[in-house]
């Protein structure tokens, strides 16, 4: 992403936000898509699909043969599958959409790959930029379209996001901020507590603060991060501080340990965006001025089913032949586990098998 230009010195903030150009859901053209995993996170994605946009989920897969019958059931979907294997083989299938623990990303993502399927993988993409470089790699040996699932870069108000960094409108942007924070009450059967899926703070929650402030200001000059690990050795807490080629700071946090405000917040020369909790996920964005005056605010057109976004972004690539998304790069996506990898060398937090 190149750097956001800025606005003359002694350039007043505008007073009007940008509308954004995210185009209608509805609009992209119709896929025929697999679901890997019949988790949460699926059964967000797939009742997203179903009501806000044309895509069509024709099979799931899961280990358990029962679990994925019942997660057929409860949404129409034709064909059930008991293991990812068979999955992958449905000729039926466009796309599969990957939404495994961490742990199971890459195998599970280069299985559909080599069965010659495009990959939507949850994020955070892999668990570390080794196992992101083979998919890249073995993606685009096999001509197949490979995009990380980070919803947010597809959402409406971080469209207003882009223009407003793209038009300089805050002026030299200096600060960054963003947190994602939840309590989660020990226990070392948790996929959040457990090593051997890969589990902390950092991949599920604070993927989320860094890709935002990768967003922002560019690839990292530099990481520096603390934290805290919780009793089965993942991170519990990490406290990040990034800085741009230009000197700009981003200063973010994630924990498992407390409720954060999850919001975030762009403080330039002229002016400040601030971004309403969830920030990740649809949200009102408000434009302030220097002086701390509120000038204008945007609101989200959906306020439910924003995952609909990225299932509307990788159908319009993979119909107009695109191999990757313009939005979320493959090189954008390698550059964010780098910056995860650093950030977990710093807490010491390594994974089994690793």
């Amino acid at each position: 992403m190149t750097q956001p230009r800025t606005a003359p010195a002694d350039a007043p903030a505008a007073t009007v936000l940008p509308a954004p150009r995210t185009l209608d859901p509805r609009t992209a053209p119709s896929l025929n898509w697999g679901v890997v995993a019949p988790g949460g996170i699926a059964a967000g994605f797939v009742d997203a699909v179903q009501k806000h946009t044309a895509q069509k989920v024709v099979a799931v897969g899961s280990r358990d043969a029962e679990r994925a019958r019942a997660f057929a059931d409860r949404f129409d979907i034709p064909t059930a599958y008991g293991s990812y294997a068979e999955l992958v083989k449905d000729d039926r299938i466009d796309i599969v959409y990957v939404a495994s623990p961490h742990s199971g990303h890459f195998e599970h993502a280069m299985q559909a790959i080599e069965a010659g399927r495009h990959v939507l993988v949850e994020k955070a993409f892999t668990r570390n930029a080794h196992e992101a470089e083979q998919l890249i790699t073995a993606a685009r040996e096999r001509g197949v379209f490979l995009m990380e699932a980070m919803w947010t870069r597809f959402l409406p108000h971080i469209d207003v996001v882009r223009q407003v960094l793209d038009t300089g409108l805050l002026g030299e942007v200096h600060t960054v901020t963003a947190d994602h924070g939840f309590r989660f009450e020990p226990d070392p059967a948790h996929r959040m507590f457990a090593p051997e899926l890969a589990g902390g703070a950092l991949l599920d929650l604070g993927i989320y603060p860094v890709s935002f402030a990768s967003l922002v200001l560019g690839p990292f000059a530099s990481v520096t991060a603390v934290g805290t690990r919780t009793f089965t050795g993942v991170d519990g807490q990490a406290s990040i501080v990034v800085t741009s080629g230009s000197g700009a700071h981003g200063v973010l946090n994630t924990t498992l340990f407390a409720r954060t405000p999850i919001t975030a917040s762009i403080s330039g020369t002229h002016g400040r965006l601030e971004i309403d909790a969830p920030f990740y996920g649809p949200a009102r964005v408000r434009l302030l001025d220097r002086d701390n005056r509120p000038l204008d605010s945007f609101d989200p057109p959906l306020r439910d089913g924003g995952l609909c976004y990225q299932a509307a972004e990788a159908a319009r690539c993979i119909a107009a032949g695109r191999p990757e998304s313009d939005l979320m790069p493959l090189a954008e996506t390698l550059r964010i586990m780098h910056v995860l990898d650093a950030v977990r060398r710093d807490l010491g937090v390594v994974f089994p098998g690793e």
